[in-house]
């Protein structure tokens, strides 16, 4: 039975049915291109009651570009758990919700999974549907495997956690995935070196965009190509080739393949080189310049 006078729910009028509960949208924008949107997300973005939004502006020129008109309520880091509440009122009153972050998929490295989870506990359907995902991209792009994948997000901004992370995956088979900020990726490839080795590796920038970039080669082919620039900008996908199996490092002798550079300089030393020596041979090995090789020993040396 439908109610004849509509309900007002804070500032939103919600028109419901008795003891019929809405539906929460999940809603994929595009990660750059306008155009990388679905016919039907621009359909249940007109017709839902009311568009939760990581930050309003960013979705109004969405809405403005399609000529869509609806009420928009801010949806992001800050506020998860309070707006959680509200929209979860909505729904429980009949409304319709539909949940965008500012760029692909909410709840990936996106504001969203709060009130996914909340919505799930309440028994509210989710309605997903399919659409833009920037590290699914990425992977696509960079020629690595695509079977088995990691996604890993951002990696933590102190070094020491950064490493330790790190660290955990180094045996992983599987590509490895990852976000990373402009200003820190430099710092972050330097480490990915020294705890990888040397690993295929791709480094995928604004895709999608006006000024997409795919940098692919070793890691240290990587880092030496963005090294050189004055800067770096926009959104960065790191995409590594996962650990060999025993399989093959047994089928490829060279062993300081799978070791960072400070451990190679260590085994040569261990062997009765001197520091001098081992440096000049791990930097012609890798083809790295000798003060790189003299870096990465010095940043091993202060993280113990």
């Amino acid at each position: 039975t439908m109610v004849n006078t509509p309900k007002r729910q804070g500032k939103y009028i919600i028109r419901r049915e008795i003891n019929v509960k809405g539906k929460l949208f999940i809603c994929p924008t595009p990660i750059g291109n306008l155009e990388d949107i679905t016919l039907r997300v621009l359909r249940v973005l007109e017709e839902v009651d009311i568009i939760a939004a990581e930050d309003t502006r960013v979705t109004r020129k969405i809405l403005n570009h399609y000529h869509i008109r609806n009420s928009l309520t801010s949806y992001h880091g800050h506020n998860e758990w309070q707006k959680s509440q509200e929209l979860l009122r909505i729904l429980k009153d009949g409304g319709d919700v539909a949940l965008v972050s500012d760029a692909g998929t909410p709840g990936i490295s996106d504001p969203g999974e709060k009130i996914i989870q909340a919505a799930v506990e309440e028994g509210i359907e989710i309605v997903y549907m399919p659409g833009a995902s920037a590290f699914i991209g990425g992977l696509v792009v960079s020629g690595l495997p695509t079977d088995r994948f990691c996604f890993e997000g951002f990696l933590p901004r102190k070094k020491n956690q950064r490493k330790a992370a790190l660290e955990s995956l180094k045996n992983d088979t599987r590509t490895l995935i990852f976000y990373e900020a402009p200003h820190r990726v430099l710092e972050t490839l330097r480490d990915m070196i020294e705890i990888f080795g040397c690993r295929k590796a791709a480094l995928v920038r604004e895709l999608t965009k006006k000024f997409e970039e795919v940098i692919r080669g070793s890691l240290e082919e990587v880092h030496e190509c963005i090294k050189v620039r004055d800067t770096i900008k926009g959104e960065l996908i790191l995409i590594i080739h996962g650990a060999d199996t025993a399989d093959d490092m047994e089928m490829d002798p060279p062993q300081w393949k799978y070791w960072g550079v400070s451990r190679h300089v260590a085994e040569l030393t261990e062997v009765g080189y001197g520091t001098g020596q081992a440096v000049k041979e791990v930097a012609g090995l890798r083809g790295l310049p000798r003060r790189d090789v003299y870096k990465y020993i010095l940043e091993s040396k202060d993280q113990i």
